[in-house]
């Protein structure tokens, strides 16, 4: 089976060289005397489609809400006949020997009914089970997006280091972090359990500014010594790292984002704020 490329793309220089060094193989094993079969297809790419999707309906002065779900659907497909055929044309063309009478569609309603039935075998067996985990949400599309799909940039930033109040003492531990904002969803504060500077701190409790909330003093190896102040907050809903040490230590989960990343009732006087207004606000209320 040809590894279905993305419905809404065009070929690429990896794409030729993957089915250059497939269809080489294929050829010799006819050659050979195999009843070989090189199936092709297209994967439908919903996210890719759905984008594309929702700039032309932008273009024509509507949203996808206003235009409905049937007839975004609709939509799709005319646009899947219209343009979904641009990379197979290539494929042929770069001379790619696949059986082209048996050409299928990752939506086909054999293969969508099979996905199902794979699914529901694999409930059934006790191997599919619902969990909270971090996932990649996207709060323009409202739906995950796939860990391969995301597009990473670095950009440059700040370091906020912040003071968080020893229950019962004058004293403080300082903490760094990017994004100050995220604070409102802190659990628990990590330090390196042979780190000398942080010794006496393991056990105690902090308490967070700002909420007020009481956060456990932690020890985990897995905390970078050399970053910021050595000394790290622990937000398991918003950091993947932060999520498997909070699984180490069972540490409550709470999310601080509704779905168009707005802050939700957590966030208690900053809840409607967009994220990045709610990171100059808190900013501004901790100096």
């Amino acid at each position: 089976v040809i590894p279905p490329p993305n419905v809404t793309g065009v070929l690429h220089l990896g794409h030729a060289l993957n089915n250059t060094i497939q269809d080489i193989i294929i050829r010799q094993k006819r050659m050979q005397g195999y009843n070989t079969l090189w199936l092709p297809g297209t994967d439908h790419a919903s996210i890719a489609v759905h984008n594309v999707l929702e700039n032309i309906i932008a273009d024509e002065g509507i949203t996808k809400h206003e235009l409905g779900r049937d007839k975004f659907l609709e939509r799709a497909w005319q646009w899947k006949e219209r343009y979904g055929n641009i990379i197979i044309e290539q494929l042929k063309k770069l001379g790619c020997s696949c059986d082209w009478e048996r050409e299928r569609f990752t939506m086909d309603p054999g293969l969508s009914k099979a996905v199902l039935t794979a699914f529901k075998i694999l409930y059934d067996n006790g191997l599919i089970y619902k969990d909270f985990r971090m996932i990649n949400w996207c709060p323009k599309c409202l739906t995950t997006i796939a860990d391969i799909e995301v597009e990473k940039e670095e950009e440059e930033g700040n370091l906020w280091y912040i003071d968080y109040p020893i229950k019962g003492e004058d004293n403080y531990i300082t903490v760094a972090t990017t994004r100050p904002e995220t604070m409102l969803g802190d659990t628990a504060i990590a330090v390196h359990p042979k780190d000398k500077r942080y010794k006496s701190y393991i056990g105690k409790t902090a308490i967070l500014p700002l909420i007020g909330r009481e956060l456990p003093i932690i020890s985990d190896e897995r905390v970078d010594t050399e970053f910021g102040t050595g000394a790290v907050k622990i937000t398991p809903a918003h950091d993947p790292d932060d999520y498997e040490i909070g699984l180490t230590y069972n540490l409550k989960q709470i999310n601080i984002f509704d779905d168009r990343a707005r802050i939700n009732e957590n966030g208690q006087k900053y809840m409607n704020l967009d994220r990045y207004e709610c990171r100059e606000k808190v900013i501004k209320d901790l100096k």
